[in-house]
């Protein structure tokens, strides 16, 4: 079983292991905190486990921007360096470093 510690941090940009999208994290559950409606909504073979962290994306696809809730087992680093153009990223962050974003003051607790 994997370590229910956190692989990724807020402000990183990731990857979807499997579907074609991307995002900022700007929050960080240690496990699974969503309804039991979402989580039984995904194929039962595709199905995370509860006991890791999720992660709250602010999302991009070819086709539009949305908020995301993925499991670690389906996040990869991106490395493309390139920012993540999300119309609420200047809400949590300020500036963007090639890999990461750095938290506004204002966010930061």
């Amino acid at each position: 079983m994997e370590s229910k510690q956190a692989k990724f941090i807020i402000g990183q940009v990731v990857k979807h292991r499997m579907f074609q999208f991307r995002g900022v994290i700007f929050d960080v559950d240690p496990e699974f905190a969503n309804t039991e409606e979402w989580w039984l909504a995904i194929p039962e073979e595709m199905r995370p486990r509860k006991d890791q962290p999720f992660y709250h994306l602010l999302a991009e696809n070819a086709q539009t921007h949305y908020v995301a809730y993925v499991s670690q087992q389906n996040l990869l680093a991106d490395e493309s360096g390139e920012p993540v153009l999300h119309p609420e990223v200047q809400s949590y962050f300020d500036e963007f470093k090639g890999d990461r974003y750095v938290m506004r003051r204002s966010q930061a607790n």
